[in-house]
């Protein structure tokens, strides 16, 4: 009886002292680097501006970036003049939105979300290449058989403009004496077209800086010959820059781009006079001059 009671007594005081069960290890998280905060993405939803057209199938963007658009074949040397001024004409300082592809090029939207391959080609501008069906096929086959652009004359859709076809008029038997010759008279070669004038032209100047933010004067001036009566001029930032306040016009800015439209009392400017706007905006980083400008959707020369 005694040894039950003294077994009892050992294994209770066992079970008394003994502390709770360690818990079971949790499995560790692995590590991970952190990413980098100023690694540049470019996404297609993305507005960037155009700041100069290098041919009618390359841009250059604000950035300095130089994008070749893709599935558009070189012009001829028929057509290459008229394709470059539509490419002027449709993304000279406009804002677009741009896609990779896997060939290094570009696919391009407009602003409102017009494919500019896609509009050279119906409009008979540029060639399709590198595509066997699809949407730009048939816009070449609408475009050839309406004969706009480069499928019209003087291409009539080679990269040459055609010879005129001569008719062979056969020689009599019985030749005449030839006429007695005459003077010759020496024509000049036409002299090439001079480059359109510029109608304004617009200086920019950063005038104020600081953490954060900027303070900057633009100004606007007629060259022209004619008096404007409403405007609106417009530029595209390359840093991220955003216009927070604005006076003697009235801002709009959608991404990069931004329209200043004149205000109640400033819509006329005469010849050889200017107007002078001024606003504040906000800056992280650095803060370069926009590097192109339109005035009434021409292009500004820049003071």
């Amino acid at each position: 009886m005694r040894k039950h009671l003294l077994v009892a007594l050992v294994l209770l005081t066992g079970a008394c002292t003994a502390g709770p069960p360690a818990p079971a290890p949790s499995p560790r998280t692995p590590w991970k680097p952190p990413s980098l905060i100023n690694q540049e993405v470019r996404s297609q939803d993305v507005l960037h501006f155009v700041r100069d057209v290098v041919d009618s199938r390359t841009v250059e963007l604000a950035d300095g970036t130089k994008a070749r658009i893709a599935q558009l074949a070189s012009p001829g040397e028929c057509w290459a003049g008229s394709a470059l001024t539509f490419a002027r004409t449709t993304l000279l300082a406009s804002a677009v939105r741009i896609s990779p592809v896997l060939s290094g090029d570009v696919n391009l939207a407009l602003e409102d979300g017009t494919d500019y391959a896609l509009l050279a080609v119906r409009q008979g501008v540029l060639r399709p290449e590198g595509v066997d069906g699809g949407a730009l096929i048939t816009a070449e086959s609408e475009a050839a058989a309406a004969r706009k652009g480069l499928w019209g004359p003087p291409c009539d859709g080679s990269a040459a403009a055609r010879p005129t076809t001569t008719t062979i008029v056969p020689v009599p038997t019985t030749v005449p004496p030839p006429p007695p010759p005459r003077p010759t008279t020496t024509v000049p070669p036409p002299s090439a077209p001079a480059p359109p004038t510029r109608t304004c032209a617009v200086a920019y100047r950063v005038t104020g800086q600081w953490p954060g933010g900027f303070q900057a004067n633009v100004s606007v001036r007629n060259t022209g010959p004619t008096a404007v009566e409403g405007w609106s001029l417009r530029w595209g930032f390359a840093n991220g820059q955003t216009v927070t306040e604005m006076w003697n016009a009235r801002v709009r800015q959608s991404g990069a781009t931004v329209t200043a439209v004149n205000a109640d009392y400033n819509p006329r400017i005469a010849p050889g006079d200017s107007v002078t706007i001024g606003f504040n905006g906000s800056v992280r980083g650095a803060n370069s001059v926009p590097g192109a400008f339109t005035f009434n959707g021409q292009s500004c020369s820049i003071e």
